[in-house]
């Protein structure tokens, strides 16, 4: 019995959600052949996760951490961009 060195054996991988921090940005969607990359198609998502709806449910202690997520968001634009950020906001940012 001779096997065909062409046959194909294609599996469509899901790989999504790489790290916490970014949570539903980047989904991949990979076929391969074998071991073989085929197709990679990138989805790029939203960063939006509903945080109003998080907080419901939630004490202030609990939230705290998406709060600290924002703020890793918000300073990356800043320093790139050479903004000044007003006195009174450097304060609540702490």
């Amino acid at each position: 019995m001779t096997v065909s060195a062409t046959r194909k054996d294609v599996m469509i991988v899901n790989m999504g959600h790489h790290h916490l921090s970014i949570h539903g940005v980047l989904q991949l969607i990979i076929t391969l052949d074998g071991e073989d990359v085929i197709d990679s198609e990138p989805i790029l998502g939203y960063l939006h996760r509903g945080m109003e709806k998080i907080a419901e449910n939630r004490t202030i202690i609990h939230y705290l951490p998406y709060v600290t997520r924002w703020a890793i968001t918000v300073n990356g634009p800043e320093q790139l961009g050479n903004i000044q950020v007003a006195k009174r906001a450097q304060r609540i940012d702490l």
